[in-house]
């Protein structure tokens, strides 16, 4: 599988776009990607146009399509067979209750990708310095990627030179602190989510000052890559300027539509697809599971946090596919801690972040994560339950 260098998804050589550019031979999820590409590397439409391109996957062959066409056969198919009534139910209230949440989200979220270039986070990641931690929690609120796509970015911004703090920092926080899923834990908890958003935020600025500490006594990996930015490189001066070229450019409102609804489509195209796969099994969950099973055993007692943090670890979901799945987990038993642990364990233990990190930054600092994270997690699900 080859990385998209837009948005760091995996593409699928055989069916996603691709370009040769300078020798190289680079692949992309989607034409947005690519449009991106060109512009960033001066590719000229008539060079474009003369680029060979895998053939476009067939609409039908899209996941968002095949998740949403599976969903809605149940829901049919619920109007003749009785048992499916719950399912469809459960699953009713779940997008009414969020429909509007996902669309703010991928709006915002595309007025991000459109407006906000991805060398900010390269050149602030790559400073090695401690309010680099800092820094990146605001980053990661502008970051909108499914965590999958957050991670690759990471990697690449390792590869650019990021230190290993900010990179496992940078890998914390986005995937809960960024506007769009911000946006779906409200439309879900209400304002409870700000305690989840903010204790996200707590772990992720602890867990990249201590790595900091482990960096500084040896005991991980120093990333050896040169930084990718150049030193005089500066965000606010580059904001002046791109902010004077769209001043003296009145008629650029049609194409900054445009832009927003790509970059939307594009985010769209990332975690829709997921969103649905969580919304399905929480579904399931509410709809099948009995309420004793979630009090018994994932109740807002020291053993519940414990078997919630387990079920996390072993359930590979998007962070946007697990978030219907924690609702539901509090729906079913009023703990906003075990929610939280859901959550956050997801990302925090996750043997596909885990492996990536042990193969692309190193195995201490792959070791490391869930020994410094997991607890951190725990005491402040267990505050959760109490405060709530």
């Amino acid at each position: 599988m080859a990385q998209d260098p837009i948005c760091g998804m995996s593409v699928d050589e055989k069916t996603g776009l691709n370009i040769t550019h300078e020798g190289k031979k680079y692949f992309f999820c989607n034409s947005h990607c690519l449009e991106k590409f060109a512009k960033k590397n001066k590719i000229s439409e008539k060079a474009l146009s003369k680029c060979q391109f895998t053939p476009k996957r067939p609409f039908y062959k899209n996941k968002t399509f095949i998740v949403a066409s599976v969903l809605t056969f149940l829901i049919l198919l619920s109007f003749f067979i009785s048992i499916l009534r719950p399912f469809r139910e459960s699953l009713l209230m779940y997008f009414g209750r969020i429909w509007w949440a996902v669309l703010l989200g991928l709006g915002i979220g595309g007025a991000i990708d459109y407006y906000i270039p991805r060398e900010y986070v390269s050149s602030i990641l790559a400073i090695p310095r401690k309010r680099t931690i800092l820094y990146l929690v605001i980053l990661g609120f502008f970051m909108s990627a499914c965590s999958h796509g957050i991670l690759a970015l990471a990697i690449q911004l390792h590869k650019k030179g990021a230190s290993t703090p900010a990179v496992i920092s940078f890998l914390l926080a986005s995937p809960w602190a960024n506007i769009a899923l911000t946006i779906m834990l409200i439309g879900f908890f209400g304002l409870k989510a700000l305690y989840i958003i903010f204790s996200a935020i707590v772990i992720a600025i602890i867990t990249g000052f201590v790595f900091q500490f482990l960096e500084s006594k040896g005991m991980i990996e120093k990333n050896k890559n040169s930084a990718g930015v150049e030193e005089d490189f500066s965000v606010v001066e580059d904001i002046k300027v791109r902010f004077k070229d769209y001043r003296s450019n009145p008629h650029s409102f049609k194409s900054d539509i445009i832009g927003v609804y790509k970059g939307a489509a594009s985010l769209g195209n990332m975690v829709l697809w997921w969103i649905l796969i969580g919304l399905g099994l929480a579904s399931l969950a509410g709809a099948y599971i009995p309420a004793s099973i979630f009090t018994t055993y994932m109740g807002p007692t020291i053993s519940g946090l414990i078997v919630t943090l387990i079920l996390a670890t072993v359930i590979e979901v998007c962070s946007e596919g697990s978030a219907p799945m924690a609702f539901e987990i509090f729906r079913q038993t009023g703990a906003l801690g075990n929610s939280f642990v859901f959550l956050m364990a997801g990302v925090a233990t996750d043997y596909t972040e885990i492996g990536l990190l042990w193969h692309n930054v190193g195995k201490r600092a792959a070791i490391w994560l869930p020994i410094i994270t997991v607890p951190q997690i725990l005491v402040l699900g267990y505050l959760a339950n109490i405060l709530f």
